[in-house]
Formats: C-alpha cells, sequence, structure tokens
C-alpha cells in the first residue's frame, strides 16, 4: 500500500459509522493510502442494510469491505450483524466485515471474533498499519 501508487487495491469499501469525526478519519486514510476506488459512508447501520439490499441484483456493485461499529444508536453493530446473517447468500459472500470500535473491552473482542461473518476485529481510528494488514490478510487468503 504505497502512498504513490496510482491504482487503489480494493475497488469499494463501506464505513458504517454515527461519529462523523470517526467516518471523515476512515475515509481520509483510505483515500491517502490508496485502499479503494469507492468508498461508501452511512452514519446509520438500517440505512446501510437498506443500501446493501438494493445491490443484492447487482453483486459487482457490493462492497468488498465493510467497516462497522460497535457501538451505535439505534441499531447497534451487533444488531446489525443479526439482520445481515439473513441475508442473501451473494450478499454474505460478496462482503467482508471489519468490526471497528474505541471499546477494549475484552467481550466486545470476543463476540465480534465468535461471530462468522466478521473477519477482523479493530481499534479505531483506522491508520496506515491497519489497512496494510488488512490488505496483507486478505490478499495472502486469494
Amino acid at each position: 500500500m504505497d502512498q504513490e501508487s496510482e491504482k487503489p487495491t480494493f475497488k469499494k469499501i463501506l464505513v458504517i459509522d454515527d461519529n462523523p469525526t470517526d467516518r471523515y478519519i476512515a475515509k481520509r486514510m483510505a483515500e491517502k493510502y490508496h485502499f479503494a476506488e469507492e468508498i461508501i459512508l452511512q452514519e446509520s447501520a438500517l440505512e446501510a442494510l437498506d443500501y446493501i439490499k438494493s445491490l443484492e441484483s447487482t453483486p459487482e456493485l457490493l462492497p468488498q469491505f465493510i467497516f462497522l461499529d460497535i457501538n451505535m444508536p439505534g441499531m447497534n453493530g451487533y444488531e446489525f450483524l443479526e439482520e445481515y446473517a439473513k441475508l442473501s447468500e451473494t450478499i454474505r459472500t460478496n462482503c467482508i466485515i471489519l468490526m471497528i470500535t474505541t471499546s477494549i473491552h475484552p467481550d466486545d473482542f470476543k463476540r465480534a471474533e465468535n461471530n462468522p461473518s466478521v473477519f477482523r476485529f479493530l481499534n479505531k481510528p483506522l491508520d496506515r498499519e491497519k489497512f496494510r494488514l488488512i490488505e496483507d490478510e486478505f490478499l495472502s487468503k486469494k
């Protein structure tokens, strides 16, 4: 993930976070380190689910990665995961979920780790090292 590289590593990511500062940081870091061509921001888990469902018939437009905050008003990250698990296999096999949080509570880590939809658990803020870690892990599994 060289800052000078011309082409982003991935096509599209979705950031779901109620905090505007955290959304801005995630977007800015993803752009700065050429992580994705397109960065979609959603402040509500419910709106994000609707967005994802709207792309079911065009799986090539689904985000490759979903950065999901845990603590949000309305529907939190875990409630999102419960609803996400009910979505079609087309959606679930095309999107990789990364839980993001400021929490350092071990129960949050265990709960995310035990959820089959969650690829990785990351602490905020997103930075170069976290994007590099995701990139390295994902590309090594391809």
